[in-house]
């Protein structure tokens, strides 16, 4: 396993770069335990913090996962691929299917940390819904798992006098989710928008989905119009950029 590319490069991308190659060439499968500091300082020669770093680069890039005591490993959790236009088709929650079935390819995804209040909302969200900042939502906040692996964390706001006394205030909605329980209420989606951008977590949030040091999350705002343009829900969807592929798929 040499280390190739540019001899400009730092010494430690030099490493992740060989690194990297390996797996590649299936030298190392998921799951399989990388070479540690102590041997790749040994291989190439170089100080533990370039070891540290290299290794560092791989997890940053969500190829590697480190284990506390045990070393750096090859990811072996396959990523979702997020079908952002299939997943929201009407005939996805309307006829009873969840949403989030069109990422999973028949994995189970497990809901778990389920909590829903009636609460003030921050104003960028109250504007957004169209109502008072200081009149009450029904606020929904998830975290979903997939083969024990936290991916997800979603926090839906609906306006309260719209869902009161209905299944989108219970923590089980049934069948086909918060979108089919709004057709119920005759103000079924009839349009969605989602804004998409990147950055570093919160501490919380990195505890909540387990992140290793440097990994980056996805957020995305999507926000689903009724008839007439009435906002009916607003969802912070907050994801661990290594599990997910993000897929677009329209014509043109």
């Amino acid at each position: 396993m040499a280390a190739k590319g540019n001899g400009r490069q730092p010494k430690y991308q030099r490493i992740a770069e060989a690194l990297k190659e390996a797996i590649r060439a299936g030298e190392y499968g998921p799951g399989d335990r990388l070479p540690g500091e102590n041997d790749l300082m040994a291989t190439y020669e170089v100080a533990r913090m370039t070891a540290r770093q290299a290794l560092g680069v791989l997890q940053n890039e969500g190829i590697a996962e480190a284990r506390r005591g045990a070393g750096v490993f090859v990811r072996a959790f396959q990523p979702l691929r997020r079908r952002g236009v299939e997943r929201l088709a009407r005939e996805q929650w309307g006829e009873g299917r969840s949403i989030w079935s069109a990422d999973t390819g028949g994995r189970e995804l497990v809901v778990d940390q389920v909590t829903v209040t009636e609460t003030p909302v921050p104003a960028a969200i109250a504007n957004v819904l169209g109502i008072e900042a200081d009149q009450p939502a029904c606020v929904r906040s998830r975290r979903f798992v997939l083969e024990g692996k936290p991916v997800l964390l979603a926090t839906s706001y609906l306006p309260a006098d719209l869902v009161a006394d209905s299944a989108i205030t219970q923590e089980d909605t049934g069948p086909g989710g918060i979108y089919a329980r709004l057709a119920e209420l005759g103000q079924k989606p009839v349009r969605f928008r989602e804004e998409i951008r990147c950055r570093m977590p919160s501490q919380e949030e990195a505890n909540r989905l387990g992140l290793s040091l440097g990994t980056p999350v996805i957020l995305i705002f999507r926000t689903a119009f009724a008839d007439g343009g009435r906002p009916v829900e607003v969802n912070e969807m907050i994801l661990d950029s290594a599990a997910y592929v993000l897929e677009y798929d329209f014509d043109a």
